[in-house]
């Protein structure tokens, strides 16, 4: 196995977010608020199922062990259940996870278990059909409802949802949410609203911060969970009297980007060191065949000594990120 990957502050990398579209077909207002639109005039190409096998095999032998397979929406890709089993075929994954606005899961989310996939997050914005259209521009609440139980139906043990938080919108829902989980085996994440380049507006007239969230839950019996090494940045908290969790993800908040495990391979085939990052470190020329991977792990490897310590949002930096779906959120 080729050396763990490990920035310049010791972080230690095990996680990967493998982005395999930036195509997604809702209209979220903190993401895509005019949807989708190509940055290029020719169709865009994203990565192959071969290149796909060939990163992700790159990182697996430097110690990953967690991948995650985003968008856009990837299940848009038609070959997504084959994606997943590639990915889970691979010696050293031992999680294969994917974030999904949930649009097809109720169709399909029993042949991507089988597949191979363990772990699934659907973004759920409001438990309020009307509010979700508002926020989604899409008319689908009840169709990622029922997603949600075909994927328990699948055998998925836990679901996660990723909520943003979105003052004067959802910011009312606490104790709806609370309700729905407290017999449901469901994670609820609400995640602070991050301000991109194209949504300053936005951003200053709806962050909200969790803080008010954690103080609530911490006064309510609600017990921080200890953190594994290829978790995500979520603060999990658990209650006796609930089947469900809560996970607060909280970029503003001091030493945030302190226990940082993953990286970003964008849908064209850049490695990015940070959702907030200047620029991307290009793979794609060493992805045409096998003989590469020395190559490409070097390269990736090369590219960890740039990784910043922090992401500096709560300066007020967005760094060149236009939009939460161009490299995979």
């Amino acid at each position: 196995m080729a050396k763990q990957l490990e920035d310049s502050f010791h972080r230690k990398f095990y996680y990967l977010r493998l982005s395999v579209t930036d195509v997604c077909n809702f209209k979220c207002t903190y993401c895509l608020p005019d949807g989708y639109h190509p940055t290029e005039k020719k169709k865009p190409s994203f990565l192959t199922l071969d290149e796909i096998q060939r990163v992700a095999s790159a990182f697996a032998e430097c110690g990953t062990s967690k991948i995650r397979i985003t968008g856009g929406e990837p299940s848009l890709r038609r070959d997504f259940t084959d994606i997943i089993k590639t990915v889970a075929e691979i010696p050293g994954i031992n999680k294969v996870a994917t974030t999904t606005n949930g649009y097809r899961m109720a169709k399909h989310v029993h042949e991507w278990r089988d597949a191979g996939l363990t772990h699934i997050n659907v973004s759920v914005d409001s438990l309020d059909p009307k509010m979700f259209y508002q926020i989604t521009g899409e008319n689908m609440f009840h169709q990622v409802m029922d997603g949600i139980d075909a994927a328990f139906d699948a055998g998925f043990e836990q679901v996660k949802i990723n909520t943003v938080l979105l003052k004067d919108l959802n910011s009312q829902e606490l104790p709806k949410f609370l309700e729905w989980i407290k017999t449901r085996p469901i994670q609820l994440r609400f995640i602070e609203l991050m301000q991109t380049g194209e949504m300053d507006s936005l951003f200053q007239n709806h962050h909200l911060s969790g803080v008010s969230i954690r103080n609530h839950l911490i006064a309510n019996g609600w017990l921080l969970k200890i953190k594994g090494s290829n978790d995500g940045p979520a603060q999990v908290f658990c209650h006796p009297d609930y089947m469900g969790e809560i996970g607060l993800i909280m970029p503003y908040e001091k030493n945030f980007c302190q226990s940082c495990n993953r990286l970003r391979i964008s849908a064209k085939g850049k490695l990015h060191l940070c959702l907030f990052g200047e620029q991307g470190v290009e793979l794609r020329d060493l992805l045409a065949s096998d003989d590469q991977k020395e190559s490409l792990i070097a390269r990736i490897q090369a590219g960890l000594g740039e990784k910043a310590v922090s992401h500096f949002l709560d300066e007020g930096k967005t760094g060149m990120t236009p939009n939460l779906a161009s490299i995979g959120g």
